[in-house]
């Protein structure tokens, strides 16, 4: 029996696909729903980092600092990028580092968008320490965060926007809207976002 979305898979042509997004927003999840459809094999980049490293992300905050788990990070990447056929879950941070674009953008890069209050909602009811979000007021830090790295995640190839569906619709959604990435991936160099809003209609606005 050939499979469902062999001829997607076969157009991908081993491309990884990046999902980036805020913690919370739910790559992991909807990236093992993804990876199992394609066909591809599912990484979680954070997980990755612990094993190279031997020690926890929290961990490696408080020896390493930021700045040390960034560079840690970026290296991470880089080894992945030298695959092929992975759905790559990434840190929340990823994007912030202007060298990590160029192994991004060598796959297809998916932003799982979530709200605010979606986001608050999942990581006060996640057990996964988060250290950039031990602070006094959480929904403030989760904010600031948000201000800053929404334009950076702007940069991706393809925007879903979150509304609290189950992750395997997530990854229906973004199977939907993988044929209209890559046809302009082949068409013009330059990476256009395209918006998938809930009614799974597909625009290329960024507003």
């Amino acid at each position: 029996m050939a499979h469902p979305h062999a001829a997607l898979r076969q157009r991908l042509e081993g491309l990884n696909l990046y999902l980036v997004g805020m913690m919370g927003s739910g790559k992991s999840t909807a990236g093992r729903h993804l990876a199992e459809l394609l066909g591809y094999r599912f990484l979680d980049a954070d997980t990755s980092i612990e094993q190279v490293a031997g020690r926890s992300i929290p961990e490696l905050f408080e020896s390493e600092g930021e700045s040390g788990f960034r560079a840690l990070e970026a290296a991470v990447l880089n080894q992945i990028a030298s695959w092929h056929s992975l759905v790559v879950a990434t840190g929340g941070g990823v994007v912030t580092r202007p060298e990590n674009w160029g192994q991004l953008h060598q796959g297809v890069v998916i932003w799982l968008d979530a709200p605010d209050a979606l986001l608050l909602e999942r990581l006060s009811s996640d057990p996964t320490p988060r250290p950039l979000l031990q602070a006094e007021d959480p929904a403030a830090r989760l904010a600031a965060l948000l201000a800053e790295r929404k334009p950076l995640y702007a940069q991706a190839d393809l925007h879903i926007l979150q509304d609290g569906r189950p992750a395997d619709q997530v990854a229906a959604q973004i199977l939907e809207a993988l044929p209209g990435v890559l046809k302009e991936r082949t068409a013009a160099p330059q990476h256009r976002l395209q918006v998938v809003n809930d009614a799974g209609e597909v625009s290329n606005s960024i507003n």
